[in-house]
């Protein structure tokens, strides 16, 4: 609730470039200013919000990396069917107050058709909605819990992980750290490749280029991230075709 000011009063700073990382902080920031130079370092998808007009030719002050490759969800969602080729319910934490909300579900949804799941949305506006939402994926009986991307999940990591342990939910997230944290499961950006390709674009601007002739990326490096030790409380078994392709394993 309080990006919008928070952007204004970076704004008032007259700065010479705004760096931002997540969808709803980007669109707070380009709300804020049509003319300081804002770079994403991770964000949604960046013409769908309005950020950019295209990647190619970005047409405004805002510029940068995406976090999100148009079958991402499809890519995660499919590594929890092969992990638990058993799962035909999936529960899937979404905050509805997320720029890109609708466009998450739409391509969410159309990926667990694909693969023969039945998917239980659950809805999300504040950290109090967390305990109930989960409640519900374990009364459901879903087999596995699926976090999408969105700040306010990351800056409550702890407690998602402590409720889907709390549930016993088998849970994919998109940052490695929710499985430092004693998550079962992450595939997503690399999130130092994301930003060290922001730095790239900060240095452009700052000698010169305008934004809108440095043309937006999407991200090209991912990782999978498994906890064994996690995996081992839920009475899992990782398919050794899966582990094999993990980036990281946690013992």
């Amino acid at each position: 609730d309080r990006l919008p000011n928070l952007a204004a009063e970076l704004v008032r700073l007259n700065l010479d470039l705004i760096v931002v990382s997540g969808t709803r902080v980007a669109v707070a920031a380009k709300q804020a200013t049509s003319t300081i130079p804002i770079v994403v370092g991770g964000a949604g998808d960046l013409v769908r919000v309005g950020l950019v007009r295209s990647l190619t030719f970005p047409g405004g002050n805002v510029t940068g990396v995406s976090s999100l490759t148009p079958d991402l969800s499809g890519k995660r969602l499919g590594l929890v069917k092969e992990t638990i080729p058993k799962a035909i319910r999936v529960s899937a934490l979404l905050n509805s107050d997320n720029p890109g909300y609708r466009q998450n579900v739409k391509e969410l949804e159309l990926a667990a058709q694909a693969l023969g799941i039945t998917l239980q949305s659950l809805v999300v506006r504040s950290p109090n909605d967390f305990e109930t939402a989960l409640g519900a994926a374990a009364k459901g009986r879903a087999d596995a819990l699926f976090v999408m991307a969105d700040a306010l999940f990351n800056s409550h990591l702890p407690r998602i992980v402590e409720l889907a342990a709390k549930n016993r939910l088998a849970a994919m997230y998109d940052r490695d750290d929710f499985v430092e944290a004693g998550g079962l499961m992450s595939y997503g950006v690399n999130l130092a490749d994301l930003y060290r390709r922001s730095a790239y674009y900060v240095d452009k601007i700052l000698k010169g280029t305008k934004p809108a002739d440095l043309p937006a990326e999407q991200p090209t490096k991912f990782e999978l991230v498994i906890n064994l030790k996690t995996a081992k409380t839920l009475g899992l078994t990782i398919p050794p075709e899966v582990l094999a392709r993990a980036d990281k394993v946690i013992k």
